[in-house]
């Protein structure tokens, strides 16, 4: 039998005493939304309602509970230091006008979590249905935008983190972000997109840093037309240092990814299906890239590295299936069936291309070329193995211990598009731009 002393009865009962000032204590730490007047379900506009609870729970420093059931406003101004949860999967912010819904404006640390941000009319535009600008320390969780007429969540200057939310049928794109602070978008599911899936740009060239990994992009459309500023998965422009990981990207109008004018950018691991155009781009002024160890399977073209004209030269191009090339492109006429393509400074290795009806790996454009190895790469079905320029004035290539079965030729000299040389391999020191060997 186990006696309690006095002194351990006193312990006993202080520790009782402290338990019960401790209670009231921890419930105030989370600030019911309808206590404050917001109804679940109304039909009204509660604008002027949730901005007020918004305020009161962030000068508390406690987290607003948002109730089930629709909430109909817009123009919120969020503050920062908070924390709003909504109830999984059934609390729903809706705009009444399909206008932005709140913004988050030189405000720090908040926390948007399990809440669901709904368009509502037929407001055109770009603006976002939430908008990140000039903040640091925010993160959307577990959210869900549907209906955006233009921008789901659009990003001025702000450092973000976007994980495990889902966007759907969003007019523009699902995240437009411009001069980012760095962000982290991961675990995202975006199906259904008028122009765009992730976009990260910059007004000037500079470093971004940026992680975009274990997303799943589908249905990419190019409402707003022209030649690949739109229909694209991931775009990234004049952002550097950004790295694209893990992804899974389908049904893309153009590309599933595309980098345009970037530096010292990777893309690796990711799946891209059924691109209408290029399936991986990188092109214009970029350097610096590395394409590693993606799978490409359905596109016009499976991967380009380009525009020597434009300064675009240094690039990695290892470890990547690529197949079933198509014979066009139903959004460019201009793109040629071409399983892996590269102008400057680039090492294609250790690549498995089958499938092409055109060349499945070619280097150079004309005389834009200057510095390319194609080495241990395994060419598969394809009309023409490898494909070089051998113009006057074209750069060196170097082409060595590929395994190569054709349908055609298995390495041939292009004159721009044209075959001007049948067995290049058979032929080479006739060109002095080419070189073979191991």
């Amino acid at each position: 039998m186990i006696r309690i002393t006095a002194t351990t009865r006193r312990q006993v009962l202080a520790g009782i005493a402290l338990l019960a000032a401790a209670t009231p204590a921890r419930a105030q730490t989370t600030l019911d939304a309808t206590t404050l007047g917001l109804v679940e379900g109304s039909d009204a506009d509660q604008s002027d309602i949730l901005q007020h609870a918004l305020g009161r729970a962030a000068d508390s420093g406690r987290v607003l509970r948002l109730p089930r059931g629709i909430i109909y406003a817009q123009g919120l101004d969020l503050p920062g230091n908070l924390i709003v949860e909504g109830v999984p999967g059934s609390t729903t912010i809706a705009s009444i006008s399909g206008g932005t819904i709140g913004s988050i404006h030189e405000h720090n640390a908040l926390v948007l979590r399990d809440i669901i941000f709904a368009g509502r009319g037929t407001a055109e535009g770009t603006q976002g249905l939430l908008s990140l600008e000039y903040a640091d320390n925010i993160t959307l969780e577990r959210c869900a935008f549907r209906g955006a007429p233009g921008i789901a969540v659009s990003i001025v200057d702000a450092a973000a983190t976007i994980r495990d939310c889902e966007f759907d049928d969003i007019g523009d794109a699902a995240i437009h972000a411009t001069d980012s602070r760095g962000l982290l978008i991961s675990g995202n599911r975006i199906d259904g997109c008028g122009n765009a899936g992730i976009r990260v740009w910059r007004g000037e060239s500079g470093p971004d840093g940026s992680i975009i990994s274990a997303n799943r992009i589908a249905n990419i459309d190019w409402r707003g037309g022209g030649n690949g500023q739109n229909g694209n998965g991931i775009n990234v422009y004049k952002a550097d240092e950004v790295i694209i990981a893990d992804n899974h990207i389908a049904d893309c109008a153009f590309t599933a990814i595309r980098l345009n004018a970037t530096n010292n950018s990777q893309i690796s691991g990711n799946t891209c299906l059924r691109s209408g155009e290029v399936a991986i781009f990188s092109e214009f002024e970029f350097s610096g890239s590395v394409i590693a160890n993606n799978i490409v399977d359905g596109a016009a073209t499976g991967i380009s590295i380009t525009n020597l004209d434009s300064g675009g030269q240094l690039a990695v191009c290892q470890g990547n299936i690529v197949r079933n090339i198509t014979p066009a492109s139903a959004v460019n006429p201009d793109t040629i069936p071409i399983g892996i393509f590269a102008e400057a400074e680039t090492a294609i290795t250790g690549n498995t291309v089958q499938g092409v009806p055109g060349v499945a790996i070619a280097a150079g454009y004309g005389t834009f070329l200057r510095n390319v190895l194609i080495a241990g790469n395994v060419i598969s079905e394809s009309d023409i193995g490898i494909g070089v320029s051998v113009v006057d004035g074209a750069g060196r290539v170097h082409i060595g211990g590929n395994a190569i079965t054709a349908r055609q030729h298995a390495v041939v000299g292009l004159a721009w598009t044209d075959i001007v040389e049948a067995d290049l391999a058979g032929n080479a020191e006739r060109y002095p731009n080419v070189s073979l060997g191991s």
